[in-house]
């Protein structure tokens, strides 16, 4: 039994915390120390509470002591691992992250990572992040950080480039839905039972939430040739690869879309884009998928509002103090992450596993520039993360995301000067901000720091251009 100490920073999460906290109960041969810290005091005693329920599920094998921690220091003493899962700001500043810019015809479907809520959001997310990586350097140096927080690109880079030998690495779940996408693909058109998505060999390179799936296969079979049938069936109607779901889900659910966006792209460009349709949209000029309400609805998907973030948070909380009061009984079961899998590889546990994570470019990916952060196949092996080289991207998709990938670049080294006017000019340089003037650009980037001003004003000298 390997006994370690786990630092969850963002301890009070609503949803994840709860996802992590059971696959850490069925992570037969680990225990030890989970230290939530969060700014949000009682959040992190709620999950302390269900952390508690869960040691005294039935089929729990792995019980875990939660301690709740007021000082960062003291929850990353000794950790040897480090979690990362915050929301910067609260959903008010979201909220003109997101909406704002509809004033200026610009919409948003997700609103967290490009585009001018993703500038926005970095902006007060990176100079946290700072900290952190600081705290980490000073507390635990030689502990593995896993970031899951949006921006996840900036956010990773930050660490890296304040703590220069940090061993960190950014997780997404976005390329699982493609790879269970073209499992399904492989149903329909193999007319077999749907494999596990792990019998999917990928190879995916890209930015975080912009990744390209550029070579597919399953048991010999090039799946990448075998996608233009499955899209010729399916594309008008969409397709939905969560189990249960159907395409016009989307109507009901704005985390569910058809996968027509997906689809689209492939068409045009021979490889195929490896995370959700609301994502993707995103990294597009605006008027490609995004023009307005009904052109999202047209490609399957819905814009995300955040008064649905709001009442889906409300939910949360009410389910979470019913699973800590004991009135609602928390099903212990494996999720589909892959974090406690990749903390066993990273511990000698289980052989080396291959993973996509997002670290430093070394090379992995020549087409990107070196020292930005992007997301490719790695191997995770006892206390070793080495990404793997990925193949070249098709040339006009390179454009597409080399485009994104030096805006994050640009907007991070703006934030970690704090020279707003460099954060405005990679604003300005946003797909999403495609079919705005210079004048309506300083407009609406005023307006939107101006909103979100309270969480802004601790770390930049001046919030005006």
């Amino acid at each position: 039994m390997k006994n370690i100490k786990i630092a969850y920073i963002g301890g009070g999460s609503k949803a994840w915390a709860r996802v992590f906290m059971k696959d850490l109960a069925l992570a037969d041969g680990l225990s030890g120390e989970i230290a939530l810290y969060d700014i949000d005091v009682p959040a992190a005693e709620l999950n302390k509470r269900i952390g508690e329920r869960i040691n005294a599920a039935e089929n729990t094998v792995s019980k875990w002591d939660y301690k709740v921690y007021t000082d960062i220091g003291a929850a990353l003493d000794g950790a040897d691992f480090v979690v990362c899962s915050i929301l910067p700001g609260t959903f008010d500043e979201m909220e003109s992250d997101v909406h704002l810019p509809e004033k200026y015809g610009i919409y948003q479907s997700v609103g967290d990572t490009v585009g001018p809520g993703g500038v926005l959001r970095a902006m007060r997310t990176v100079p946290i992040y700072e900290g952190f990586a600081r705290e980490i350097k000073a507390h635990c140096p030689d502990a593995w950080v896993i970031n899951l927080t949006n921006p996840m690109t900036a956010c990773t880079k930050t660490l890296y480039d304040v703590f220069h030998e940090i061993k960190a690495f950014g997780c997404c779940h976005e390329v699982f839905h493609a790879q269970e996408f073209l499992s399904c693909a492989v149903h329909e058109l193999m007319g077999i039972e749907r494999p596990h998505r792990s019998e999917i060999i990928i190879d995916a390179c890209g930015v975080n939430h912009f990744t390209w799936i550029t070579e597919a296969n399953y048991k010999g079979h090039d799946l990448l040739a075998m996608l233009p049938e499955f899209i010729d069936r399916f594309y008008d109607t969409g397709y939905c690869e969560h189990v249960g779901c159907g395409p016009q889900d989307f109507h009901d659910d704005p985390f569910r879309y058809g996968n027509k966006v997906k689809m689209d792209l492939f068409r045009r460009f021979g490889v195929l884009a490896a995370a959700g349709d609301r994502h993707l949209a995103e990294f597009m000029n605006n008027k490609w998928y995004l023009a307005d309400e009904a052109t999202a609805e047209s490609w399957l998907f819905h814009l995300t509002t955040v008064a649905h973030r709001k009442q889906d948070r409300l939910d949360k909380i009410a389910r979470s103090k019913r699973i800590a009061d004991g009135t609602e009984q928390i099903e212990v079961s494996h999720s589909d992450e892959e974090v406690v899998e990749l903390m066993k590889a990273l511990l000698g546990m289980i052989p080396p596993k291959v993973s996509n994570a997002n670290v430093v470019n070394v090379g992995q990916m020549p087409q990107l520039p070196l020292g930005s952060v992007v997301e490719t196949n790695c191997v995770f092996s006892h206390n070793s993360l080495k990404p793997i080289t990925s193949k070249p991207l098709p040339e006009d998709v390179c454009a597409l995301v080399a485009r994104n990938a030096v805006n994050i670049e640009n907007t991070y080294y703006g934030i970690k000067a704090r020279d707003l006017n460099r954060i405005f000019e990679a604003f300005m340089d946003q797909p999403l901000c495609s079919t705005l003037s210079v004048e309506q650009g300083r407009e609406l980037f005023g307006s939107m720091v101006s909103s979100t001003e309270e969480y802004l004003k601790e770390y930049y000298p001046s919030l005006r251009l």
